[in-house]
């Protein structure tokens, strides 16, 4: 599975489209939506409004009071707000907010509002839900290979025990699903202009997840055969890019090292700690040395100041020991392909020496 993950990864990273029509990129497979001009369906089919519709949504006569009102519900729901279906509520929400203010009066606003309300009705209730997306009638399906790498992260086992990574893939479903709206209006252009927002919210996605998987290899109770061991944490996990003190540490980072402090406490066989940062080849030689020694330091000060006392030392080695190399020219693009370079490495050394 972490595998699967990496290459999702990579292909979001570097994915991009022929040069042809926004039309013919999206790649739109609803012949409905295909059609224009006289001749043009106006069927149930290409979206007419059918009773079914008018029943459910109908009842939504002011959509800012009804948006308001689900908003104010949502927040009060307790649990993660990073967890999926939270997430996804949320987006609807904002989704809905969005084309509303966006004077969009084609029954999307109503079908944002009610799988957001649906949603939050279950989480108040505790009430199970699927997290299959629902064929809506103003929306039609574009970019199936997006949809397809949306099911393969949402099938990875990792996922389940991530939140963090399930907001960013519950927006991306939801943004995906507006895309298909624009389409379906046939306002192609606006549709593709939402698909980079949504492959960076996959990638991301992707990435946490594994980030998570490789956060929870602490050391295990079983390790008294190994003299040493050594994790790798990522340090876009741990801090905000080109941060290094305790103020730039983010949540995410927070827990993953309050995983290793409970880790520690679990192996008590453990005698010293060795911490090393790396950065990635980006700045100067200086700079990447200062850098990767004040992170290393400040994950010795965190594991002090959440109790413990073994012999620790911190060393940086700047841009030495680079694991993945880089030849993209867009300076973005070679920033998130250089993300494993800039890392903090923490090795534990056991009685057995």
């Amino acid at each position: 599975m972490k595998f699967r993950l990496t290459i999702l990864a990579c292909a979001l990273a570097l994915s991009g489209c022929a040069d042809h029509t926004a039309r013919e990129r999206l790649g739109i497979e609803d012949v409905t939506v295909l059609k224009t001009g006289v001749g043009a369906s106006q069927d149930e089919a290409a979206g007419a409004a059918n009773g079914q519709w008018v029943d459910t949504y109908a009842p939504i006569v002011s959509s800012p009071t009804a948006l308001a009102s689900l908003q104010q519900r949502l927040d009060q729901v307790s649990g993660d707000k990073n967890s999926y279906f939270h997430a996804k509520a949320q987006c609807w929400l904002d989704a809905g907010e969005q084309a509303r203010q966006g004077n969009d009066h084609w029954g999307f606003v109503e079908e944002a509002i009610g799988q957001a309300a649906m949603i939050t009705m279950s989480l108040e209730n505790g009430t199970p839900l699927s997290a299959a997306n629902p064929a809506l009638r103003t929306v039609s399906t574009v970019r199936p290979d997006l949809w397809t790498i949306v099911n393969a992260i949402k099938a990875d086992p990792a996922i389940a025990q991530c939140p963090e990574a399930q907001r960013p893939l519950a927006c991306a479903e939801v943004e995906l699903m507006q895309s298909g709206h624009d389409a379906w209006t046939r306002s192609f252009s606006s549709a593709e202009k939402r698909l980079p927002e949504v492959q960076e919210n996959l990638r991301k996605s992707a990435e946490t997840a594994l980030q998570c998987k490789e956060a929870k290899q602490a050391p295990a109770a079983s390790t008294a055969a190994q003299a040493r061991q050594t994790i790798t944490l990522r340090a876009d996990s741990l801090f905000r890019f080109n941060g290094g003190d305790e103020a730039a540490i983010l949540p995410a980072g927070r827990q993953h090292l309050d995983e290793v402090v409970a880790g520690l406490k679990q192996v008590p066989a453990i005698r010293e700690l060795k911490i090393t940062g790396f950065a990635d080849r980006l700045g100067s030689d200086a700079y990447n040395q200062n850098l990767s020694l004040q992170r290393a330091q400040t994950v010795q000060q965190y594991l002090r100041a959440h109790g413990v006392t073994l012999p620790i030392t911190a060393q940086g080695e700047g841009s030495a020991k680079q694991v993945v190399a880089c030849t993209q020219t867009n300076r973005d693009e070679l920033v998130r392909c250089l993300g494993p370079n800039r890392r903090v490495e923490i090795e534990f050394m056991h009685g057995a020496s």
